[in-house]
């Protein structure tokens, strides 16, 4: 399975700590991550995901492909700009958000539009979103609410 992992380009040490779990716990699955591939939550997913020798790509807004973090092993560079959010999360079979701002809420209501499964640790309040409190928990979410 792929998995989309949003959230903030910075992140708190107790945000990146549990994205990087998340990652982990990915990894260790056999499961791809999939995400904006900058820093904060979508380079400790990244990191987390790689610890456990899993497959990280990331779907950059411009066409920099070096501008990814160095543990995205996949780089797709786009040019569109925020534009590139629906693609993160089209291409994951489920989405798992670690806080975030503006662009993670936009990534969050095109995964609800195009009925994927979202776990969210910290994130946005929104209808249709299962709110965990542990990395364990997100993963386990969404590997039951797509099998």
């Amino acid at each position: 399975m792929r998995v989309a992992v949003i959230g903030g380009s910075s992140a708190t040490d107790q945000e990146y700590e549990q994205a990087r779990q998340v990652g982990e716990l990915l990894g260790e699955r056999g499961h791809e991550v999939v995400c904006g591939g900058f820093g904060g939550v979508m380079e400790a997913v990244c990191a987390g995901a790689r610890e456990a020798d899993g497959h990280t790509i990331g779907i950059l807004p411009n066409e920099d492909r070096g501008s990814a973090n160095d543990y995205v092993q996949t780089v797709i560079g786009t040019g569109m700009g925020n534009a590139r959010n629906v693609l993160v999360v089209l291409n994951g079979d489920a989405v798992i958000a670690v806080d975030g701002s503006t662009g993670t809420l936009s990534e969050l209501g095109h995964a609800l539009d195009i009925d994927r499964p979202v776990a969210g640790i910290g994130t946005h309040s929104l209808e249709g979103i299962e709110h965990v409190e542990t990395a364990e928990q997100a993963v386990d979410y969404v590997e039951s609410a797509v099998q």
